[in-house]
């Protein structure tokens, strides 16, 4: 019996945001969270997330309804050390709704962007 080959696993390529201000949303992700921008055209930015690229698209987000549980963020975001990434969040002026959360290995915050977008900033011990 011939063993069937297996293509390799898909990978995340792309996520995208919406904002209705894109450069209010570059602003946050490059100097807030501290994403690197790439080269882009248009009005389309992309950061490079290791591997994987996250677009801002200009449009308003539509968060779920009825979702279960009702507070998840949209896409995360392994930053190290957390506090570095808490005092730029602070410095900034971004509201922490619900301070620092956590659990056995791993301690976050969640934020929201200036489009609304609900994001995780996570460290994994």
């Amino acid at each position: 019996m011939q063993a069937e080959r297996m293509s390799p696993t898909p990978q995340l390529a792309v996520v995208a945001l919406w904002a209705s201000d894109v450069p209010q949303a570059v602003h946050f992700y490059r100097d807030v969270v501290g994403l690197i921008l790439m080269p882009h055209h248009g009005e389309r930015p992309h950061f490079d997330l290791g591997g994987t690229t996250l677009t801002i698209l200009r449009g308003l987000p539509h968060p779920a309804g009825d979702a279960v549980p009702a507070r998840f963020p949209v896409v995360a975001f392994r930053v190290p050390p957390l506090e570095q990434a808490i005092a730029r969040l602070e410095a900034a002026g971004v509201p922490l709704p619900w301070g620092i959360e956590g659990e056995a290995g791993a301690r976050w915050v969640m934020v929201h962007d200036p489009a609304g977008n609900l994001v995780e900033l996570v460290e994994f011990n």
